[in-house]
């Protein structure tokens, strides 16, 4: 039976060069969606104006293209959608499930139970119940951040490459910032939204987000959207077992096109995916009849140039 066509996403955060990694997960995604008779499309997920520039959305755009990975209609700029993010942020206002969160970073940690198995600290809501009086004298000394109620719910999903996953929200996920002290919208609305408004049916990205989707679940509930498809592919790390991370030019792409032409560096992330026998040049659209989804890797893995 033919997979059903989807509408997959590049979404790039553009505060830097891509990785080797970030090419993994985005040759992924295009093939998955591509290799269906799908849709692609792209969003540049620019919120953030400290680490964020037109610049590095125009090198990313010229990084697919030269890797061969083509989207569909105009590229889509978070910076410019602030408006539909406002208006998700009303609807969940309006179901009472927002409140103002005036706790300085010092004091989010110390509020916070370093219950989880990964050590992530999960903040404890002490600004849930904040009378009048103390909202009012702290709204004197600082901006608050918004946060989200989350109620004692366990979500389960499954993942096209991890499986069965499930979450209890209060106890893994605790209530998460929707926006920011400055005004900017955090990442988790911000996708959901994005995700609904632009008919997105699967997500592939890297497994760190893992833990981001059923936050994303929840809210596409509280928000009437639709649920995505998700697959997190594992991580591609550096040769001493290290996450890639652009602040640190591990394997950045200007370096590597020194070194490969875009066929050779397709090839060897094919080979790695289990596409191909050999890392040999090839080009994405040669891969589309080869891609399955149980020819993928499970676990993280490091690769060797």
């Amino acid at each position: 039976m033919e997979p059903k066509p989807v509408t997959g996403r590049f979404a790039p955060s553009p505060s830097g060069r891509m990785h080797l990694g970030n090419l993994w997960s985005c040759l992924l995604a295009w093939l998955a969606a591509r290799s269906t008779g799908g849709g692609m499309v792209l969003r540049l997920e620019d919120l953030d104006p400290d680490r964020c520039r037109q610049e590095y959305c125009d090198q990313v755009m010229r990084d697919l293209e030269w890797l061969g990975l083509d989207w569909d209609g105009q590229p889509v700029y978070q910076s410019r959608r602030f408006d539909l993010y406002a208006q998700a942020f009303h609807t969940l206002e309006e179901q009472g499930l927002l409140y103002p969160c005036y706790c300085t970073r010092a004091q989010r940690l110390a509020a916070s139970a370093p219950h989880r198995s990964d050590g992530v600290q999960v903040y404890d809501g002490r600004c849930r119940s904040l009378t009048a009086a103390e909202l009012e004298e702290l709204g004197r000394i600082r901006r608050p951040a918004w946060r989200v109620r989350v109620p004692q719910v366990e979500i389960q999903f499954e993942d096209r490459l991890q499986g069965p996953c499930r979450e209890n929200l209060a106890w893994d996920c605790g209530d998460f910032i929707l926006r920011r002290s400055d005004g900017v919208y955090a990442y988790q609305l911000a996708v959901v939204v994005d995700d609904g408004a632009m008919g997105v049916t699967q997500v592939v990205r890297g497994s760190d987000l893992l833990s981001s989707t059923p936050r994303q679940l929840w809210l596409q509930e509280k928000l009437g959207l639709p649920h995505p498809e998700y697959g997190h592919v594992p991580l591609l790390l550096s040769p001493d077992g290290r996450r890639l991370a652009k602040r640190d030019r591990d394997l950045e792409l200007g370096m590597l096109q020194e070194r490969y032409s875009a066929p050779e560096l397709v090839g060897i992330l094919a080979h790695a995916a289990g596409l191909i026998p050999e890392p040999a040049p090839i080009s994405p659209r040669q891969l589309l009849p080869l891609f399955s989804w149980e020819k993928l890797p499970r676990a993280d893995f490091s690769l060797e140039l």
